[in-house]
This record gives structure tokens, sequence and C-alpha cells, in this order.
């Protein structure tokens, strides 16, 4: 305990650091507020993990439950989730945005999500229409990971401008680490088979498929208890130190007074969600894509896919690490544009395929015969249910491996930059509405993306594929490249007092003050300072 007391003091802040030391808050509030951001952190882990964690469990789950459930139903389980996100995303915002505090909106989530949790693992007590409880408790999941919006607003409210890019880029990776562990915790359980262990009298089952569910009531039980008083307290520093920039009373005026640009605000909406759903439509086609192209078999498939995601995973997260200092070399719009969609799009086109000859044909394939399904003669591209593949010409290893080292850099620096704009347009405002349009949007491109593989990819092919995601690519990198300027968040610059003038009056050599206050202040120090580049561009617009 001792050692852990002194390791602790080690990295404990012991002042303030100098570019926030301004008198704004004291060096207690600054180690609160961060702490509470860092709660933010873990729950916006928590709620990816709750998505991920049952991914790639929950077909032979529900095959276990439910042989005759079928793989139509699986789909919209696993839409479940998203689809109840996207519905309370911008209620969750609203009811934030209504108490002006995000603590109760989040313990009623947070217990939501554990009692959903619980009821997914409790389906092995096989109630009646057991696969309707498993769509019901995906969708409760999916309407508690609702308060990711909350998370995303409070983490607006609770940074300086010069922390924001920092915040969100940490964010982001809590959310793409908990899609990375996810699986991986499911593979670190399997070995405990379908059967596992059964507890309390038959009533608590803890096999491969249920532990899944159990990790996160355990892991919601514990960040239910982080937002309680004493531990979570909410620090909204954004809208004070704008406040105290311009010399402003109160805070609520002082963000009432600032009219954010709401078509720059929608432009970022529109550009997330060909984003999201760009890497989402990767993510559920590559199996199936390198099983096309390739001939793979579904071992070789899953291995060496899991080879290129979690490269993939350490390339974004170096990736994250280094947005803060591009962002310092140039402007974040501009890191967004040529850093996060070009490559993005470069990623789409290298996916249309070139290659001389089409790809290997797969003959159909029986399951009377007694041979695998694995045999040489079935791998490939099923031409039965995909006339395409006669026609078209196969995607080559070397474009599919350079397309997606290309998006696993693209993605994360387009996702955290888009958010750290958002924040910074909207200004010191209440955001959680705002951010549940963002949240929703999102949400939109996980439902959409599995949909369109079915509708475009199987029945049209590859060129329609990859020729229709690039071209929303580009359409999105032009129009945020035309309408850059209005990317460009207010910067305030902090009042300075003038210099004290005298008023010579013909009084018989007498010096009269007229000022209140003993001096006359310039009328640009009693409003909002707003940097020449940002105020051209209000004065275009308005014009």
């Amino acid at each position: 305990m001792e050692f852990a007391r002194r390791v602790s003091a080690r990295f404990e802040t012991k002042r303030l650091p100098e570019d926030v030391d301004d008198g704004l808050e004291t060096l207690e509030e600054y180690k609160q507020r961060w702490r509470s951001v860092r709660i933010i952190y873990f729950t916006m882990f928590l709620m990816s993990l709750g998505f991920s964690i049952i991914l790639t469990g929950i077909w032979p789950y529900l095959n276990k439950l439910d042989p005759y459930a079928g793989k139509e139903f699986m789909g919209l389980i696993v839409a479940a989730n998203p689809l109840g996100q996207l519905i309370f995303s911008p209620i969750f915002g609203w009811w934030g945005n209504k108490l002006g505090k995000i603590r109760l909106p989040l313990l009623i989530s947070l217990a939501l999500f554990t009692l959903a949790s619980g009821i997914y693992s409790s389906l092995e007590l096989r109630p009646d229409n057991v696969k309707y409880w498993m769509l019901s408790s995906r969708f409760l999941i999916g309407v508690s990971s609702a308060n990711i919006a909350l998370c995303r607003s409070y983490l607006s409210a609770a940074t300086r401008l010069s922390e924001r890019t920092h915040a969100v880029s940490m964010v982001s990776l809590a959310q793409v680490l908990g899609f990375i562990i996810g699986p991986a915790l499911q593979a670190v359980v399997t070995p405990l088979g379908e059967h596992g262990h059964v507890w309390l009298w038959g009533m608590m089952h803890f096999n491969m498929y249920t532990a899944s569910g159990w990790i996160n009531v355990l892991m919601s039980i514990g960040n239910f208890m982080m937002f309680l008083p004493g531990v979570f307290e909410e620090h909204k520093i954004a809208a004070r130190e704008v406040m105290v920039m311009q010399g402003g009373t109160s805070e609520e005026s002082t963000w009432k007074g600032i009219k954010p640009n709401y078509l720059s605000a929608w432009t970022l909406i529109v550009a997330f969600f060909v984003l999201v759903f760009n890497f989402v439509l990767l993510e559920t086609l590559g199996t199936s894509l390198t099983m096309d192209m390739f001939a793979w078999t579904d071992k070789e498939s899953l291995w060496y896919m899991g080879i290129m995601m979690t490269t993939a995973a350490v390339v974004s997260l170096i990736t994250f690490v280094l947005i803060e200092p591009m962002c310092k070399l140039l402007a974040e719009r501009y890191v967004l544009i040529w850093g996060g969609f070009s490559l993005m799009f470069l990623g789409r086109v290298l996916f249309v395929p070139w290659g001389p000859d089409p790809p290997k044909l797969a003959q159909p394939f029986d399951p009377s015969w007694n041979i695998s399904k694995n045999d040489s003669i079935f791998l490939g591209c099923p031409v039965t249910t995909q006339p395409w593949c006669a026609e078209l010409p196969a995607l080559t290893l070397t474009q599919f491996i350079i397309g997606f080292a290309l998006t696993s850099v693209g993605y994360p620096i387009g996702v955290t930059l888009i958010q750290t704009i958002f924040s910074k347009v909207l200004g010191p405002r209440p955001q959680g509405v705002w951010m549940g349009w963002m949240t929703g949007s999102g949400c939109l491109s996980r439902v959409l993306g599995p949909v369109f593989v079915g509708s475009i990819y199987t029945r049209l092919g590859t060129y329609w594929t990859f020729g229709v995601t690039s071209l929303m690519m580009l359409v999105s990198m032009l129009l945020l490249h035309c309408s850059n300027r209005l990317l460009i968040p207010p910067t305030f610059e902090k009042a300075t007092p003038v210099e004290l003038q005298e008023l010579n009056k013909p009084n018989g050599g007498k010096q009269e003050d007229h000022s209140p206050e003993g001096s006359l202040l310039d009328k640009d120090e009693r409003h909002p300072s707003i940097s020449s580049e940002h105020r051209s561009h209000h004065s275009t617009s308005h014009a």
C-alpha cells in the first residue's frame, strides 16, 4: 500500500500547467475536472465494448438457443443496437440540456445497460420466444449507449479550447480500444466452452457465450459508481473561459450572444455519416470480400484478417497520438481534409478491381455431398449467387493491403477532427442535442452499412460497391474543401485594458475624469473579439 501511495504521489499534479494558470480554476478544481473527463473516457470505452464484445459469439449463441432463428434474424439483432442508439441519442442530448447536468441521465443509462447485459447473459434459462428476448436486450443496450451524446457534450463543456483536440483524440482512442478489446475478451473466455459453470441453483450460467454479458455487468456497475457524488464532479469551464475572455458577466449570456454557424455544423454531420459508413462497410465486407477475391478458406480468412485488423489497430493508435502534433503544424480543417478524407478516398479507389483476370469461381456446394465445404473446388467467388463474379476482374492482394492501410490512417484522423471542429464551431453553448444528431448519424451508418453490402455488393459487384463509396468520399471531401472557411471556429481574444486618457476642460486648468471607472474603455473591449479571419468570413456570409 505504501508503494502504491508513493507511485500515485509521484504522478499527482502538484501545480497548474502554465498554459491554464490564469485564475479560472484552482488546482483542486483542475484535478477534479480532469478526473471527471477521464471517467467520460472510460464510459465511452465501455459503450463500445458493449457493442463489440458479443459480435463474434452472437451467431453460435443464437443458434444454440433457437436453431430455427436464422441468419436474417441475427442481422436484426446486430442492427438493434445502433438502431436504439440512433433513436435515443437526440433524446438523451435534449434531456442533458434540459437538466443542465449529465449525472442523472448517465446513472439511469448505466443502470439500463447493466439490466440489458444481465438479460442477455440469462437467456440460457430459455424463456419463451428467446430470440425476441435477445433482440430486446440488444436494443436496450443500444438505448443505454445513447449516453455517448451526453459524454461528447460534456467533453466539449469541460475542456478549454487549447485542450479540446487532445481530449477528443483520447475519447476516440477509448472507443477504438473498446471495439478492439471486445472481440479479444470474447476469445479469452472461449475455453469455458458451451456448458461452462452453473451457479445460484441453476439461475446463473457462466460459459463462453454468457461471460461477455457478465463482464459488461461488472464493468457497468463500476462505471455507475464512478458517477456518484464525490467521484464525478461537473466542471464546465468552456463557457467560463469565453466569458472571461470577453469580459462578460454570466456564462449563459455569453454563449447566448454567440450564434453558431449551423451550415458548418450540418456539413460536419453529413461528413461524419459518410466517413463512418465507409469504415463500417469495409468492416462488414472484409472477410467475405477476401474469400471471394482470393479463394481463402474460412480459417485462412479469419487468420489473415485477424492479423490485418491487429496491425490496423496499432497503426490507428499511433495515428491518434500524432493528431495533436499535426494540428500544431497545420490548421485542423486542412488536416481533416487532406489527412483524413483524402486518404479514405484513395483507400476506396484502390478497392476498385483492376486485376487482369476474373476471380476464381467457386462451384455450388451441396450439403448432401460427403465433401468438406473448404475443398478447393468450393472456394472463390460464388457465381450462382453473385453473377458478376464471371464478368468483373479480380481485386489484387496488393490493392487490398494498401487500401486497408490508408483506411487505418485516414479514419482515425477524420473521426477525431470532425468531432473536434464540430464542438468548437458550436461554441461554449450546451451541445447535448447537437451531439445527439452527430452520434445518430454514425448510428445510421452502422444500420445502413450491412444493408448496402447485401443490396449492392451481392447483386452488382465490386465496381458498383467501391465506385459508389469512392464517389461519396470524393463529394464529401470537395464539400469540406469548398466550405473550409465555414469550419473556422470563432477565436476569442482576451480583453486588455487601454491606457488611461485624461480629458482637458477649460475650467481653470483643472482636469476632470468623466469615466465612471476612471478610464475610457475602447468599445471593442466590451464586445466579443473575433479573429480577423472569422470576422471577414461572417461579414461575407451575412452579405
